[in-house]
């Protein structure tokens, strides 16, 4: 029979692990949340139109309903991100599951594509 304190430390490694993949996976959902929120922003305000008319109005709004219940997350900055971030990242199964929205919003910012692509490959591969 093994050690029990070998045993110990696998069994705090499975819990770890599972712990760090059910973070990973909150995580996750809550970033195709915010591209879902975006999107949904963004097809109102365009409305079939190039330019969007009522844009700043619209963002102010949601934030002045949703802050009161669901916090700092819905100020008029964070859901200009998420706007902004349904514009850079158009279509949801590109998104890379490894990236946090902390990462994104990094993303986000940069101007290119590429550079884009770059910096969430090399983000992933460094873990």
């Amino acid at each position: 029979m093994k050690n029990i304190e070998s045993i110990i430390a696998e069994i705090k490694a499975i819990i770890a692990e599972a712990q760090q993949n059910a973070i990973r996976s909150v995580d996750h959902q809550r970033t195709l949340m915010y591209w879902h929120i975006g999107e949904r922003i963004f097809e109102e305000e365009q409305n079939g139109k190039e330019r969007a008319e009522y844009g700043t109005y619209l963002v102010k709004y949601l934030s002045e309903r949703l802050q009161p219940e669901f916090g700092t997350s819905f100020s008029i900055r964070q859901i200009n991100w998420y706007r902004q971030f349904y514009r850079v990242f158009p279509i949801a199964s590109t998104l890379w599951t490894q990236l946090s929205w902390s990462q994104y919003k990094l993303l986000i910012s940069l101007k290119s594509d590429d550079h884009r692509e770059f910096y969430g490959a090399e983000a992933i591969k460094n873990n």
